[in-house]
């Protein structure tokens, strides 16, 4: 469990699932990332996550009232990409808290433990060109864009906009 000013980082609890599945199948949140999952791929998502435990992955959980709001942590990079193997970062906050910090509040969280834990000399995150929400989160955490780095996800291969993809990297500090 890592804790921030506002937020409690931790592993999900089955408690988590209702807010976890209504931010996963939000077509808004979900937008980016090949759009809404059902129950069945929201438990597949939860499991994928449990495998990767040992590097933490998990819930974002606000201080002052317990409500589960996204998830976030770090993950090997998937395959395919140009981080494949490497140690990305990656967060999702649910709509109704966008706007508020949380996101890179959370992933400082994970980075500062990264840095304490982890033998890594960088952390690397992914993103659709379009969303340059998420590439503003990138650049307050001090990450930087590796244009040799960008890519086409082959996770979106008929969708040409969505699988259009950048890549961010922070250096050990």
């Amino acid at each position: 469990m890592i804790e921030t000013a506002r937020l409690i980082l931790r592993m999900p609890t089955p408690a988590d699932h209702a807010a976890l599945f209504a931010m996963w199948g939000d077509p808004v949140v979900t937008a980016d990332l090949g759009g809404p999952k059902d129950e069945a791929a929201c438990l597949a998502v939860l499991d994928r996550h449990a495998g990767y435990a040992p590097l933490g992955f998990g819930v974002v959980e606000r201080r002052d009232d317990g409500q589960v709001i996204g998830h976030v942590g770090l993950k090997p990079g998937a395959p395919d990409t140009p981080i494949e193997s490497l140690l990305e970062i990656g967060w999702m906050i649910g709509r109704d808290w966008w706007g508020a910090g949380y996101a890179p509040e959370a992933a400082a969280g994970w980075l500062d433990w990264a840095w304490a834990n982890r033998p890594d000399r960088a952390v690397y995150a992914i993103t659709g060109r379009r969303n340059v929400a998420s590439q503003r989160v990138m650049d307050r955490l001090g990450m930087r864009h590796v244009p040799e780095m960008d890519f086409l996800h082959p996770k979106y291969p008929d969708d040409p906009a969505l699988a259009d993809s950048v890549t961010y990297r922070i250096e050990r500090p």
